[in-house]
C-alpha cells in the first residue's frame, strides 16, 4: 500500500462529530469548540434548532472560539477533518459517504426533530466512527439518534444537566441510558478525543496492534464470556465473535485502555462493568413503525390472512421476541386496532401481544409506556392523538393499547417458547447469533406458530438455513408465512417446551420418537462404523425398534406395512425374517450381548432369500449408545441333494415284520404330519398375539405422545398463566401505590371534596366532606339528592347536571344554615384518556372572608350614614364642610 492508498484510507475513515443542542446551547458550543486541538483529525457538524427566518452570526460566532474553519452546510457539501459545519437556518442535515445532503423539513416547526434526523444518518454513514454529543437544549431531540450512533459502534456523550443552562435535552438521553459519558461541555471533548484514538486507523501501527489483538482475543473472549455468564446467569457463547469484540473494544476506547488485559483486569475490578457491557449486547435500535413498508404490507395482506383463518372471529396471539423497550409490540397493537375499525365484526377479533426481552431494564420501560416527545417524528398527528396520553416526561400509550400487551423477561435461547402464535415479529437479532443458532430458533418460531401464522424477520436476515419451513410472501418485505410440515426435532439445549416436543409430530415424522436423542453428526458415525466392520445394509433402531437410520438397500429384508404409516421394525420386516428377529432383538437388548441369526429364511423375496443377521447393542461411541445396530448378511440357500438312506435287507419270507415296519413308518408319518400343522397352527397364533402386541405397543406410543404433547401444551399455557399473573401483579400494585397516594393527598389538604358518577351518585368523598354533608361510608353509591346536607342550596342536582352537559365548570359561593360560607366548585371528572367519567366538586371555606366583608359592609353603611348626617349638621348651621 502506498502513501496515497494509506492517506486516501485514514482520510475515509475520520470521525464525525455531531453536536446536538437548542436554546441556551450557544455558551456550550463556544465551551466545547474551544477545547478542541486543531488538528484532531475529526470533522464537527452542529445541529442547533434554529429560526428559519433568521439570518443569524452562529458562523461568525463560533469561529471566534476555534482556529479551525466554521462553515455553513451547503447540499453536497463533502465533509473534510478539522472543519466545523453549521447547519442553515430551517434545513435538515443528513450525511451520506461523508457529503452533507439539505432537505426540506416535512414536518411543523413544533414537531421537528434535526437532531436525530442528522444522528440516524451520521450512525449510518459512519457506524464506529460515529460520534454524537448532546448539549444543553430543551426537549427530547437527539435521545433517539443517540441510541442508533451506540448501536453502530460509536460514541455518545452528553453535557452535565447541572451545567447546562437548559437540562432538558441531555436528561432526556441520559435517562434513556444511552450515554456512554456525562461531562460539562468544556470536558467532553478531551473524552471524545481519547475514544478517537482508540478508534483511528494510523497505517501499519494500527494493523500490528489488530493482528495482536486478533491472536490474542479468543482466550480473552472466552474469560469475558465467562464473567457474563457469573455475574449476569446469561451465556452469549453462541452470539456472534466479532460483534462481542466490537462491543469490547468500544468498551475499552471509552476507559483509555490499549491492551485487553488491562480490561479483562478493569472488568474483574469493577463489576459494575459487566453490566455496562451486558448493556452494549443488549442494546436494542427500535423505534414506533420502523420501516413504514413493512408494516404496511403486513397491515395489507397478513392482518387479513390471519382473519381469514378464523372466519368466525378468535382471540389472536402474536410473539415479539427482543422487544427492547416495547415500540414494536405498540407498533403491532395499534396497527391491528386500526385494521378493525372498518369491519362491522371488529368485536369478533381481538388480538394477544405477548413481548420478551432479555433486558430487564428494557422491560420496565415497556411497561411503563412512557416515551420522550421526540417519537412525533415516527407517529403521526393522528396516532399521538388517538393512542397517547401527553404528559409532563413526552406521551405515555393509552390504556386500550397497553391493555393489548403482555411484557415479560424471557431468555428466548433457554427459556420456553409461547406457543399458538398467529403472528411473530423477531427483527435484527438472530443477525448477532452464530449460524447453527438461528437454525435453531428458526426451528422453534416454527414449532411456536400455528398453522397458517406468519413471521417477520429483519431486512438483513431470512429463513436460509429453515427454507424447508417457511415460505416468503411476494415484496421485499421480510415476511414469511409457516409451511404445514412436521417442526424438526432439535438436540438437547434448546428449550424444554420445544425439545420435548419433538415427539409431538412423531408419528409423521422419518425419525420418530427417538430422534431426539440423536446427536447431529449420526449419519457420519453410522457410516463409519458400518463401513468399518459390516459393510453390508444396516439399520440402526432405538431401544424399542424404532428406526433412526438406514444403510444400504435393505428393501429385500423390510417392507412397508399396511394401514398406517410405521417405521417401527417389526412392523416392517419380511415374513420369515419378523419372528427370528424379534426374538434375537429383545435377547440381545436383555443381554446386552451380540446376538447372530444364521440362514434365516425370508418368503417372497426371489432366488437369494436366505440372511445371517447380526443384532448388536452399543454403548459407545456416546452419540449412539442406547441404540442396537442390525446388519444383514445374505448366504446362500442350504443344499437341495437329499442324503441316501440305507436299505434295509429284505429277506424273504420275513413278510409280517416289513408290514410292521411299515405300519409305523405310516403312523410316523400321520404324528409328524399332525406335529407339524399344530406346530404351523401355533406359530399362526403366536404371530397373531405378536401383530396384536405390536399393535398395543403403538396404541400406547400414540397415547403417550399425544400425553407428552397435552403436557408440553400445560407446560406453556402455565408460563403464560404465570406471566399474566406477573403483570396483574405489578399493574395492581401500582393501582394500590397511586391510590393510597391519592387518598393521602385528599386527606391533608382538610378541603371538602366530594365525587360523583354521571347519575350524581356518591363515588368517593373525603372525611372533611362530612362537616356538610350527613355521610356516612355505606353511603357510596346513594343519590346526592338523598343525603341531607347543611348548605342552602336547592339548585346543587341542577347545577351538578348543567355541568355534565356543557363540560363548563361552575362556581358559587353558598350559605349554611350555621353561619358558614362554602365556595362551591363543580367540575367535569376527567380520566387519563381524556373521558368524562362523573363531577369533581369542592366545598372551601369562606367563612372568614364572608365575615369580614360583611364587617366592610356594616362600615361602609355606618361611614355613609355618619357622612350624611354631617352633612345635615352643617346645612343648618349655615355652615359649609371644610
Amino acid at each position: 500500500m502506498n502513501n496515497d492508498d494509506i492517506s486516501a484510507a485514514v482520510s475515509a475513515a475520520f470521525p464525525i462529530v455531531g453536536i446536538g443542542a437548542s436554546a441556551g446551547g450557544l455558551t456550550a458550543l463556544e465551551q466545547f469548540l474551544s477545547h478542541v486541538p486543531p488538528l484532531s483529525g475529526m470533522a464537527i457538524v452542529v445541529v442547533q434548532h434554529r429560526d428559519p427566518h433568521s439570518e443569524g452570526m452562529l458562523v461568525e460566532l463560533l469561529q471566534r472560539h476555534t482556529p479551525m474553519p466554521v462553515l455553513q452546510a451547503l447540499d453536497q457539501m463533502p465533509v473534510e477533518p478539522d472543519h466545523v459545519y453549521v447547519i442553515p437556518p430551517g434545513w435538515d442535515l443528513s450525511l451520506l459517504h461523508g457529503v452533507l445532503h439539505l432537505f426540506e423539513p416535512t414536518e411543523a416547526r413544533g414537531l421537528r426533530q434535526p437532531i436525530d434526523f442528522f444522528f440516524k444518518s451520521l450512525a449510518d454513514d459512519r457506524q464506529h466512527n460515529s460520534i454524537g454529543v448532546v448539549l444543553s437544549g430543551m426537549g427530547s431531540d437527539g435521545t433517539i439518534g443517540l441510541r442508533a450512533i451506540r448501536q453502530a459502534g460509536g460514541a455518545s456523550f452528553a453535557q452535565s444537566p447541572a451545567s447546562a443552562q437548559f437540562d432538558s435535552m441531555p436528561r432526556s438521553a441520559i435517562d434513556a441510558d444511552v450515554v456512554d459519558a456525562v461531562a460539562p461541555a468544556d470536558e467532553l471533548p478531551a473524552k471524545v478525543i481519547a475514544f478517537v484514538k482508540r478508534i483511528r486507523l494510523v497505517g501499519d501501527v494500527q494493523a500490528q496492534v489488530e493482528a495482536e489483538f486478533q491472536r490474542t482475543a479468543a482466550g480473552f473472549l472466552d474469560k469475558i464470556l465467562v464473567l457474563l455468564r457469573t455475574h449476569t446467569g446469561h451465556d452469549f457463547s453462541a452470539y456472534k465473535k466479532n460483534t462481542i469484540m466490537r462491543r469490547v473494544e468500544r468498551r475499552m476506547g471509552l476507559h483509555q485502555l490499549h491492551r485487553i488485559d488491562d480490561y479483562l483486569r478493569y472488568v474483574r475490578e469493577n463489576p459494575k462493568e459487566v453490566d455496562l457491557l451486558l448493556g452494549e449486547l443488549l442494546i436494542g435500535v427500535t423505534s414506533f413503525f420502523r420501516d413504514p413498508g413493512v408494516w404496511e404490507q403486513v397491515e395489507r395482506e397478513v392482518l387479513p390472512a390471519l382473519r381469514a383463518n378464523h372466519p368466525d372471529g378468535a382471540l389472536l396471539r402474536a410473539w415479539i421476541p427482543g422487544c427492547s423497550s416495547g415500540e414494536e409490540a405498540y407498533t403491532l397493537a395499534m396497527l391491528f386496532r386500526e385494521s378493525l375499525d372498518a369491519l362491522k365484526t371488529a368485536q369478533r377479533y381481538k388480538l394477544l401481544i405477548f413481548a420478551s426481552d432479555l433486558d430487564k431494564e428494557a422491560i420496565s420501560r415497556a411497561r411503563a409506556g412512557v416515551y420522550p416527545e421526540s417519537i412525533s417524528a415516527d407517529v403521526s398527528e393522528a396516532r399521538l392523538k388517538r393512542f397517547f396520553v401527553p404528559e409532563a416526561a413526552g406521551y405515555r400509550v393509552s390504556n386500550e393499547i397497553r391493555e393489548m400487551v403482555i411484557f415479560a423477561e424471557q431468555n428466548v435461547i433457554v427459556d420456553p417458547p409461547f406457543t399458538r402464535i398467529d403472528f411473530l415479529s423477531c427483527r435484527n437479532l438472530l443477525i448477532y447469533l452464530e449460524a447453527g443458532l438461528q437454525e435453531k430458533l428458526l426451528q422453534l418460531f416454527h414449532y411456536s406458530l400455528s398453522p397458517g401464522g406468519h413471521l417477520l424477520l429483519g431486512s438483513s436476515e431470512s429463513v436460509g438455513p429453515a427454507s424447508s419451513l417457511f415460505a416468503g410472501l411476494p415484496g421485499r418485505s421480510r415476511i414469511y408465512r409457516r409451511l404445514d410440515v412436521p417442526t424438526p426435532a432439535l438436540p438437547p439445549g434448546m428449550p424444554a417446551a420445544f425439545s420435548h416436543a419433538g415427539s409431538r409430530s412423531a408419528a409423521s415424522t422419518p425419525l420418530g420418537q427417538g430422534v431426539s436423542v440423536m446427536a447431529p453428526d449420526l449419519e457420519m458415525l453410522v457410516e463409519q462404523l458400518v463401513l468399518a466392520n459390516y459393510a453390508p445394509a444396516a439399520l440402526l433402531v432405538s431401544a424399542k425398534g424404532e428406526m433412526l437410520y438406514v444403510s444400504g438397500k435393505t428393501g429385500k429384508y423390510l417392507e412397508p406395512a399396511a394401514g398406517k404409516p410405521s417405521l417401527n421394525l417389526f412392523a416392517m420386516a419380511r415374513d420369515g425374517l419378523r419372528q427370528a428377529l424379534s426374538e434375537a432383538f429383545y435377547r440381545a437388548v436383555r443381554e446386552n450381548k451380540a446376538t447372530t441369526l444364521k440362514r434365516v429364511r425370508i418368503n417372497n423375496v426371489g432366488p437369494a432369500n436366505y440372511v445371517d443377521v447380526v443384532v448388536q447393542p452399543l454403548s459407545e461411541p456416546v452419540a449412539l449408545s442406547g441404540t442396537v445396530l442390525i446388519v444383514f448378511r445374505d448366504v446362500a440357500a442350504p443344499s437341495t441333494r437329499r442324503p441316501r438312506l440305507a436299505t434295509a435287507e429284505v429277506v424273504v419270507g420275513e413278510g409280517q415284520r416289513i408290514e410292521a415296519v411299515l405300519q409305523e413308518l405310516q403312523h410316523a408319518r400321520e404324528d409328524a404330519r399332525s406335529t407339524r400343522e399344530e406346530m404351523q397352527t401355533s406359530q399362526e397364533e403366536l404371530k397373531s398375539t405378536n401383530e396384536e402386541l405390536q399393535s398395543t405397543n403403538e396404541e400406547l406410543q400414540s397415547t403417550n405422545e399425544e400425553l407428552t404433547t397435552s403436557k408440553e401444551e400445560m407446560q406453556s399455557m402455565n408460563e403464560e398463566l404465570q406471566t399474566i399473573n406477573n403483570e396483574l401483579r405489578l399493574k395492581v400494585a401500582e393501582i394500590s401505590r397511586a391510590s393510597n397516594d391519592m387518598r393521602n393527598l385528599l386527606d391533608s389538604t382538610e378541603i371538602a371534596i366530594l365525587f360523583l358518577d354521571e347519575t350524581l351518585h356518591v363515588r368517593r368523598f373525603t372525611p372533611s366532606t362530612t362537616r356538610i354533608f350527613k355521610l356516612i361510608p355505606g353511603d357510596a353509591g346513594r343519590s346526592i339528592t338523598d343525603i341531607v346536607c347543611d348548605l342552602d342550596y336547592p339548585g346543587l342536582a341542577d347545577d351538578a347536571l348543567e355541568v355534565l352537559r356543557t363540560l363548563v365548570f361552575k362556581e358559587s359561593d353558598v350559605p349554611a344554615t350555621d353561619a358558614r360560607w362554602f365556595r362551591v366548585r363543580v367540575m367535569p371528572y376527567r380520566t387519563q384518556d381524556n373521558r368524562i367519567d362523573g363531577l369533581v366538586i369542592t366545598f372551601a371555606d369562606i367563612s372568614a372572608s364572608k365575615r369580614l366583608e360583611i364587617e366592610l359592609q356594616q362600615t361602609q353603611v355606618r361611614l355613609q350614614a355618619l357622612v350624611a348626617g354631617s352633612v345635615s349638621d352643617s346645612k343648618d348651621s349655615g355652615h359649609a364642610l371644610p
